[in-house]
């Protein structure tokens, strides 16, 4: 394979031409290229600058920026004591296809602050996460599910920062889809109201908040306590849960899509008009919830919005900065199909 010398700076470099590969740069060339020593450049880089005046630092930022200058993971990690990784941790749950929208743009975000993330699965013993914590040593780590007292003790005692957010953005609005939920429905005139739950073998973060939502609501809108039903994504539970209302119309505010088209489906099944005798009204906006016949009405929440919020909380954490409480808040919003 014929090769060639590339000199940057008096600095040689071998080069593969026939392939084509840039040849990496180091902070050696762009200590010589700002003219500065190299430990000046690490400094700069490694966000001690403070004690340098602002040309210095403006002039081995420019010639970072010119040679396209990349610092080594690994050299940083041995400065700080930490690596660049974010571990975000997926428990074993259920979230709407709106979690890869979440996490792509939580990957865009941490980037933008040299910060790099990486999925992994809940770990099922502390022994596991702290042999994950140690092993990864990394900046910090979210969580979709809050943390043990003894994974916050693991952490704590490593240094490494924390925050555990829900994928909607904030917990809090868990409970306000409940109540959403149910004041659409009270809207289109349903006065008897159910919360139908997830019954799966994952864990449920999210069903305790969301039906509190719905009582509180109820209860706010003077309608009586709502019932509370239980099925998996199955259509022979969701035909049991539909034969179980017969007679009696019933408007259900549905954990998710995947909840809310079973109950649909098995409506539908059993002859049962939508939405004079079974109303649903799901959460999440999925695709699917798009294209059934008739057309879910859900509710919508702005993906790229969580993301950020989840970034926000975790630098905030970082950085002791607090966020603002404006920026505390999603806008929750209505699609509204066929079914209420």
């Amino acid at each position: 394979m014929p090769s060639r010398v590339v000199t940057l700076k008096g600095r040689p470099h071998w080069g593969a031409e026939a392939e084509g590969q840039r040849v990496a740069t180091t902070s050696r060339d762009v200590a010589v290229h700002a003219g500065v020593s190299r430990s000046t450049v690490s400094e700069i880089l490694n966000g001690r600058g403070d004690k340098f005046a602002a040309a210095t630092r403006e002039k081995v930022e420019r010639a970072a920026r010119e040679l396209q200058y990349q610092p080594s993971a690994a050299a940083r990690s041995l400065v700080r004591g930490t690596s660049d990784l974010v571990i975000a941790l997926i428990p074993d749950t259920t979230f709407g296809v709106n979690l890869q929208d979440i996490l792509e743009r939580a990957t865009e975000e941490l980037a933008e602050h040299g910060l790099t993330l990486l999925l992994r699965f809940s770990t099922p013993s502390a022994e596991m996460f702290d042999r994950l914590v140690s092993t990864a040593n990394p900046r910090g780590v979210l969580s979709f599910a809050p943390f043990s007292a003894k994974e916050q003790e693991i952490m704590r005692s490593r240094g490494v920062q924390f925050i555990a957010s829900s994928p909607d953005g904030h917990s809090g609005s868990n409970n306000d889809i409940g109540r959403l939920q149910v004041r659409h429905l009270h809207e289109r005139g349903h006065r008897r109201i159910a919360f139908a739950r997830l019954r799966d073998a994952r864990e449920d973060l999210f069903g305790d908040e969301r039906e509190s939502g719905v009582r509180d609501e109820c209860d706010a809108l003077g309608l009586p306590a709502p019932a509370v039903l239980q099925l998996g994504v199955d259509r022979d539970e969701a035909v049991s849960v539909v034969d179980s209302l017969a007679g009696t119309p019933t408007a259900i505010a549905c954990y998710n899509d995947d909840i809310a088209t079973a109950i649909v489906s098995a409506a539908t099944i059993r002859g049962r008009r939508i939405p004079q005798e079974i109303a649903a009204i799901g959460m999440d906006n999925t695709p699917l919830s798009q294209v059934i016949a008739p057309r879910l009405t859900t509710i919508d929440y702005p993906a790229s919005e969580a993301a950020h919020l989840t970034v926000a909380g975790f630098l905030a954490a970082v950085t002791g900065e607090p966020i603002e409480e404006s920026e505390l808040h999603l806008a929750l919003r209505i699609v509204e199909g066929e079914t209420t």
